[in-house]
């Protein structure tokens, strides 16, 4: 049974769709939201591939927290199209405390559940996870001498 040292129980669904989602890109992202009663994390929005990054945002609630997994597309200086797989724990100031609490407290627990998380991000507001954040953290970690090795396509 969780508790608050070791975070909520991940559902296996979780895992599941995630792996769809890194393996054969079958979602753009993942909304997922801890359920108190069943004491686990669950999913609660598939996004399609074709949705757009403001697609995601908005599929977001405003004032209560969630975790989300987002595939990012993105093209290199060297014109190398690449993808970035980012875990934005959302926490917005006007959550209630408890909430907050539950979800710090699950959160290095989920993460170790889903393999292959490539960059976080900690979001209390809708600008500390913007596309041009995206793209920023995207762009810095993709420059350097291995830039084109993990590349999907290199022009």
């Amino acid at each position: 049974m969780a508790n608050s040292a070791s975070g909520m129980h991940v559902n296996d669904e979780c895992k599941v769709k995630f792996m769809e989602l890194k393996a054969k890109r079958t979602y753009r992202y993942i909304v997922f939201k801890i359920d108190e009663k069943a004491q686990e994390v669950q999913i609660e929005k598939l996004g399609n591939p074709e949705e757009t990054y403001d697609d995601f945002a908005n599929s977001i609630p405003e004032n209560e927290c969630r975790y989300a997994i987002y595939d990012f597309d993105f093209t290199t200086e060297d014109n190398c199209q690449k993808s970035k797989i980012y875990f934005i724990a959302w926490s917005p100031d006007t959550s209630r405390v408890r909430s907050k609490m539950l979800y710090a407290s699950s959160k290095d627990r989920f993460k170790r559940e889903m393999d292959g998380i490539q960059v976080e991000l900690q979001a209390t507001d809708p600008s500390e996870m913007s596309l041009d954040i995206i793209k920023e953290r995207a762009l810095s970690r993709a420059s350097g001498y291995d830039a084109c090795m993990t590349a999907t396509t290199c022009a």
